[in-house]
């Protein structure tokens, strides 16, 4: 089920004489102010814009009706970044604006959503030339001081899939490292060359020279590619970019389908997408997040790391655990369980945490999860028993057996793990016993 969300706009967002006037709805603020300044390569920044919008309307799995979901904007030091996730909450998109693409100051910092319209995308479609750009992220001074100024409101379905995608993205890509570089003319090649949009199929992208070549199976080295169509909207950035990189998780011979990230760097920006393991899979049901969403013993680390983040470029895990006092591997825990309130993404190219703030009750993505739920459930009622090496739990008039594997993952008995073998996280009754002795605060 979704909720519906109001945005509220002081005015629509244009493409004026003066400049790019990004209109945001709330936040840290009512209609928060970001920045201010000029964008030192137009036409590669209205190119990514649009496609971060275009990503944000987008249904890859089943094309129906555009959707109509306003991208979200995190103000930090430094840095500017836009977000969103499709329609089908299969793809994911980032730009991130460096300090080489603008010349100006970030005004504030926080998250919010920002008014991407019909009119503006136009708009932006046309933008080119050399010249420096003025954008204002957030409303003008006039625009704020005249309380009597028109008011664009527009309700529109806000999925509860987006804040469980936020949650299992930055887990996924928090496992990533660097699999390929290759020069733009190559990328330009290669993105020519993959199937269209109506393509189903998963490939996989292995290092050729200077270029990626694509197989049928995995092979060390390789990067997933599932249903490569959803790449298309890389493509307005192409002639801007001077590299395409790529980023994955360690496969083998036999492995299953994975997530996967393309970037362009064109110097001055970053354009991102990360691809869930299929098509028709969402990022949503991963369930990669869900051990961070059951731990009792990281929630008092989750909040004492959550105090001292600040809005830098990225997040040191260094110095925040010398500020707590804590190891490095329980800051990260905590970043992983801050991250499952939207409070850290994952920057892969510069794999580093970053803070935002998403506009969601915090214990949101938790409540809403399933799964998490029903493990829940099942320890209240007292359905799991302890035996040495097993574990046993009692769901639906049935016993399913569930077994703790040295590497930290667990197996069950039930239709569910059988049938995805823990590639799409834990089951319920994995889930429960985890919550049951291993996470049971002290």
């Amino acid at each position: 089920m979704n909720a519906v969300q109001t945005y509220r706009y002081l005015q629509p967002s244009a493409l004026r004489a003066a400049g790019l006037d990004l209109q945001t709805s709330g936040g840290p603020s009512a209609n928060p102010r970001f920045f201010s300044g000029f964008l030192t390569t137009p036409a590669a920044a209205a190119a990514g814009l649009l496609a971060v919008a275009e990503v944000a309307r987008t249904r890859y799995h089943q094309p129906v009706s555009p959707a109509s979901l306003d991208p979200v904007v995190t103000g930090s030091r430094e840095r500017l970044r836009f977000e969103s996730f499709s329609g089908c909450c299969g793809v994911y998109a980032r730009m991130d604006v460096v300090p080489s693409g603008f010349d100006g100051e970030v005004v504030g910092h926080g998250t919010t959503n920002v008014d991407v319209n019909p009119p503006l995308r136009e708009a932006l479609a046309r933008v080119g030339g050399i010249e420096p750009l003025h954008v204002a992220v957030g409303p003008d001074d006039l625009t704020v001081s005249t309380m009597d100024g028109p008011v664009v409101e527009r309700k529109v379905p806000l999925p509860r899939r987006w804040l469980r995608g936020f949650a299992e993205v930055q887990v996924l890509t928090a496992g990533f490292e660097p699999r390929a570089e290759i020069p733009a003319a190559e990328a330009v090649a290669f993105l020519r060359r993959l199937p269209g949009a109506r393509d189903r199929s998963v490939l996989w992208a292995v290092p050729a020279g200077r270029t990626l070549r694509l197989t049928s199976r995995p092979v060390p080295g390789a990067v997933c590619l599932a249903g490569a169509g959803r790449l298309a909207a890389l493509r307005g950035l192409l002639r801007h970019a001077r590299s395409l990189r790529v980023y994955g998780p360690t496969v083998r011979p036999g492995s299953p389908a994975v997530p996967s990230t393309w970037e362009l760097d064109t110097g001055a920006l970053r354009l991102s997408l990360t691809l869930s393991p299929e098509p028709y899979r969402g990022f949503s049901g991963e369930g990669a997040a869900l051990l961070a969403l059951a731990g009792d013993e990281v929630i008092d680390d989750a909040e004492l790391v959550g105090g001292l983040l600040a809005w830098d470029p990225t997040v040191d895990v260094s110095a925040l655990a010398d500020a707590t006092g804590l190891p490095d591997d329980r800051v990260r825990a905590a970043l992983a369980q801050l991250g499952t309130a939207g409070r850290v993404g994952f920057d892969v190219a510069e794999g580093a945490y970053f803070h935002r703030a998403m506009p969601y009750d915090a214990g949101r993505a938790e409540r809403d999860n399933p799964r998490l739920v029903g493990a829940r459930t099942l320890v209240e009622q007292g359905a799991v028993r302890r035996d040495e090496e097993h574990a046993t739990v009692r769901s639906g008039g049935e016993d399913y057996r569930v077994r703790r594997l040295p590497d930290g993952s667990f197996t069950c008995t039930c239709h569910w793990w059988a049938k995805h073998r823990g590639r799409r996280g834990p089951c319920k009754h994995a889930l429960a016993v985890a919550i049951r002795h291993f996470m049971a605060a002290p």
